[in-house]
């Protein structure tokens, strides 16, 4: 087990290691395996890469994300100019349902509001609008078409983990009710906790995932 210091080390570490990243930017507290992040960064998509960083870095249990963005004058765009710059983007993507997703734009802050037949779309579409210029934020409401899930679809997604990491899949207890998915158990770290529940959503007839896992490295 790490102490919360030789953990802050090595979140710096990743940071600094990270080219897409401006370390010195950004604040480092870990309490209790618990890593909290402060600072000013320049456009929402080093936001997600810090928080993708710190999720690779093992022993962290959970991640307090308190970064803003403010951008850079260069950065700066019209809410109109978002707008059209997502719309654009979705039309291009074949893997997102562009006709099916409105965006309102606010501010730099970007909602997303509509219903998609997979969670993978839902994914997809964050994915296009964080590296825009000009957003600062992100809510994703978009939601999946309810479907009634197979008896069958608990032993699926655990066949699934267990092809990902067998020992790991041990620990996971998978609860299906209908359409939703329920994860219980417990993982080594923040990383395997986000890919058990991405697991989760690919099985076919999910449009919901509750995911209880517990992070013990």
């Amino acid at each position: 087990m790490k102490t919360d210091s030789q953990l802050k080390k090595e979140v710096l570490a990743e940071l600094e290691w990270d080219p897409a990243l401006n370390a010195n930017h950004i604040g480092v507290a870990v309490n209790e395996g618990v890593v909290l992040l402060t600072g000013h960064l320049d456009t929402f998509a080093e936001k997600q890469a810090t928080e993708k960083a710190v999720q690779r870095v093992a022993g962290v249990k959970a991640i307090a994300v308190e970064l803003d963005v403010k951008l850079e004058p260069r950065h700066h765009r019209s809410d109109a100019e978002i707008a059209a710059a997502i719309e654009t983007a979705f039309r291009w993507h074949a893997a997102i349902p562009e006709d099916r997703i409105r965006v309102k734009v606010e501010k730099g802050w970007v909602t997303l509001t509509g219903e998609v037949d997979w969670h993978y779309q839902r994914h997809n579409a964050e994915t296009v609008v964080r590296p825009i210029t000009g957003v600062v934020g992100l809510s994703n409401n978009l939601s999946v078409r309810e479907r009634e899930a197979s008896e069958f679809v608990a032993n699926r997604i655990h066949d699934a983990l267990t092809r990902y990491a067998e020992e790991e899949a041990k620990n996971i207890k998978v609860v299906v009710e209908g359409g939703t998915a329920i994860l219980r158990g417990t993982v080594g770290t923040v990383a395997e906790h986000s890919a058990v529940q991405a697991a989760a959503w690919s099985a076919p007839g999910i449009s919901r995932v509750v995911n209880e896992l517990q992070v013990q490295p």
